[in-house]
C-alpha cells in the first residue's frame, strides 16, 4: 500500500475513535456507545488532615487504604475509611473538604469530626 493511503485510513480511524469516544462518555445512561459504569459511580475528590493523639496535624491520603487499582470512592466507602483510621488509632479525628461527582450532577462534601457530612 501506498504510504499516503496508509495514513489517511489511519487518520480516519483515528477520527472514528475519537467520535466514539466524546459520544460514549456524554451524561446519557443506558443508549448506544455509553459505558454505564461512569453513568452510575461516585466518585469523591476529598483534601483531608488528620489530628494525631498528640495533637499533630498532617495530610491523610484515603486511597493508601484502598485495594490496589481501586479508584471509585463514594462517601459511605469515606466513612468506613475513616471510620477505620480513628478506630485503629491512627488518627483522633479527621477533618476536610472536597467534591462528590454523580450521574446527578457535583456536590459539596465535608468530612467534620471523622463523619462525612453531604
Amino acid at each position: 500500500m501506498p504510504p499516503s493511503v496508509l495514513s489517511a485510513v489511519q487518520i480516519a480511524v483515528a477520527c472514528a475513535l475519537v467520535a466514539w469516544m466524546i459520544t460514549g462518555f456524554t451524561p446519557l445512561p443506558g443508549r448506544w456507545l455509553r459505558w454505564k459504569m461512569f453513568c452510575r459511580a461516585t466518585f469523591t475528590i476529598v483534601s483531608l488532615t488528620g489530628t494525631t493523639k498528640d495533637g499533630r496535624t498532617e495530610p491523610v491520603n484515603v486511597y493508601d487504604h484502598l485495594s490496589p487499582g481501586s479508584f471509585i470512592l463514594g462517601p459511605p466507602q469515606l466513612q468506613a475509611i475513616l471510620d477505620h483510621l480513628t478506630r485503629s488509632g491512627h488518627y483522633e479525628r479527621i477533618d476536610g473538604t472536597g467534591r462528590v461527582l454523580t450521574a446527578r450532577g457535583e456536590h459539596r462534601v465535608e468530612v467534620r469530626e471523622s463523619r462525612v457530612v453531604l
